[in-house]
């Protein structure tokens, strides 16, 4: 079974993308992907600042987290959209796990020898796909990491869940379902 990682950009109660990682975890085990979802929460990190990092090290949530990135050969992020970007909670929490370099790896190892998969949902019209722009940016370019096209962004996100947290409209399903299909096949062929 290969192992996927799955986590939102918010810790907000009631988030919709937290909603949406539920959906694409359970999306992924219905694909026979050995599932770890996540939150951020368990993650608590300060605001990245080379300083502190110089002073203080590398905090052990950067640690923890970079590790379970590295126990996994897809990893699944469903980043909702603040301003046109992606959250400073999400890009925080990448900025550290980039910093983090054990013993005999390489830079940047956690984006290394794994695929990502975007998601997103918002209440306006475009469901987030502006801040997975911004978020593909990051991962692709800044840290060298191999985001696959597939994605699913959820507009009137309000109103995209049913009371047992599954998407409702048959499309953004349907994109859901492609979105986890590629990451899975994707993933496969790096084990």
């Amino acid at each position: 079974m290969v192992r996927i990682l799955v986590f939102s950009g918010s810790v907000r109660s009631g988030s919709f993308n937290t909603r949406l990682a539920a959906a694409a975890a359970a999306e992924l085990a219905r694909l026979d992907a050995d599932v770890s979802l996540i939150s951020l929460a368990d993650y608590a990190l300060p605001l990245y600042d080379g300083d502190l990092e110089a002073e203080a090290g590398i905090p052990e949530a950067a640690l923890k987290l970079k590790r379970q990135f590295c126990a996994h050969r897809g990893i699944f992020i469903a980043g909702p959209e603040y301003n046109a970007g992606m959250t400073p909670l999400l890009k925080n929490a990448v900025d550290w796990v980039s910093r983090v370099r054990e013993a005999g790896e390489k830079p940047l190892a956690a984006y290394q020898g794994r695929v990502f998969a975007l998601g997103s949902a918002s209440p306006g019209g475009y469901g987030g796909f502006r801040a997975q722009m911004a978020t593909r940016q990051v991962l692709e370019i800044g840290c060298g990491a191999l985001v696959i096209p597939e994605s699913c962004a959820v507009a009137s996100a309000h109103q995209a869940f049913d009371a047992d947290g599954n998407l409702t409209d048959a499309r953004n399903r349907g994109f859901l379902a492609a979105c986890c299909a590629s990451l899975v096949d994707k993933a496969r062929s790096l084990t």
